[in-house]
């Protein structure tokens, strides 16, 4: 049973209150007006990959879902979840190594914004729980993002959600990402780690090789050198799905 898309919340650098809620066709110019407002602030504007009216549109007619929050009633952050097309050449299930068939039973995590002045609040990683505990697990099992290397408010969201980096490969027209991914029927508590690799985010080629062998990067800290990737690699034969 999904679990509803609503919750309240306060804002831990106001003390506001706010609310989540489903968002509808009628919300669509807020979406798109929020995402400019978190591109205006940004040095290179064009690193934040924002949805079109279309994108949203075909999310908002049952594509998928997108949850905001909303401090009385403006739309102060969004989050959405994409059912993609099973035939898209791009598809991160194929990536994760599923057969055709697992294909429909894939949704992404999409894009989130947060209003730039709400910042500092959590609110991605709270929407992320929200809508994940709404995906209907009689529909999906899998969930799927891509992340650019270096995106680390995005990175670090989808591995406290549960997902694993599987892949690191060029995307949409030769873009470098990180697929991360999760079977929401996996149990992980008793996984046996047979070997672990500390390696920086900045050696793509490293990183590469060890998702080739069947290591799952897992978490990723500061260092001296900028960011280091944690990746293990698990003794599969004990693991349930």
């Amino acid at each position: 049973m999904k679990g509803a898309l609503t919750a309240e919340g306060v804002l831990k650098t106001t003390g506001e209150t706010f609310k989540i809620q489903q968002l509808h066709m009628e919300d669509c110019d807020d979406v798109l007006l929020l995402q400019k407002s978190a591109q205006y602030v940004l040095d290179q504007p064009e690193q934040l990959e924002i949805l079109s009216r279309e994108e949203v549109k075909h999310i908002l007619s049952g594509n998928g879902y997108m949850a905001g929050a909303f401090l009385e009633e403006r739309l102060i952050a969004f989050r959405a979840m994409l059912t993609p097309e099973v035939n898209d050449p791009e598809h991160l299930g194929t990536d994760a190594g599923l057969p055709y068939s697992a294909l429909p039973h894939v949704i992404y995590s999409e894009i989130t914004i947060v209003h730039p002045n709400y910042r500092g609040n959590g609110l991605q990683t709270y929407m992320g729980r929200i809508v994940l505990n709404h995906i209907d697990r009689n529909q999906y099992r899998y969930v799927a993002s891509t992340v650019a290397p270096f995106n680390i408010p995005s990175l670090k969201d989808k591995l406290v959600l549960g997902m694993e980096i599987i892949v690191l490969k060029e995307k949409y027209g030769g873009k470098l990402r990180y697929v991360l991914f999760r079977d929401l029927d996996a149990t992980h508590d008793h996984r046996q780690v047979l070997d672990s690799q500390t390696v920086s985010m900045e050696e793509t080629h490293t990183q590469v090789q060890l998702l080739d062998k069947g290591y799952k990067g897992t978490s990723f800290k500061r260092s001296d050198r900028g960011y280091d990737v944690t990746y293990q690699k698990y003794d599969t034969s004990s693991l349930q799905q």
